[in-house]
C-alpha cells in the first residue's frame, strides 16, 4: 500500500495537534492526575521537583505550532521513506 506523503503528514499533524490540545487541558484542569500519569510513563520516576506547570498562551500556541510542524515533517519524510523502500 502507497502513503501520498502530503496527506499522510497532514494526518499525523492533524492527530498530534488534537492530541496537544487535551494534554494542555489536562495540565491546566487536572495537574494532579496529569504528573501521575507522566510518573508512570516515565517508570516510577520522582517527577516532583519539576511538577510545577507555567502554561501560558504564548507557550501553548509555541508548543501546538512546534509539534505540529514537527510531525508533519516526520509523516511526509515517513511516507516518502516508505514508498521508497516499497519499490525495491
Amino acid at each position: 500500500m502507497k502513503h501520498e506523503p502530503n496527506a499522510t503528514a497532514k494526518a499525523l499533524a492533524v492527530t498530534t495537534a488534537v492530541i496537544y490540545v487535551v494534554c494542555a487541558a489536562a495540565v491546566v484542569l487536572l495537574p494532579d492526575l496529569t504528573m501521575s500519569v507522566a510518573q508512570s510513563w516515565f517508570h516510577g520516576l520522582d517527577l516532583s521537583r519539576i511538577s510545577v506547570f507555567n502554561v501560558t498562551w504564548g507557550s501553548f500556541i509555541q508548543g501546538l505550532i512546534t509539534a505540529t510542524a514537527g510531525t508533519w515533517l516526520v509523516g511526509y519524510l515517513f511516507a516518502s521513506t516508505y514508498n521508497y523502500f516499497l519499490k525495491k
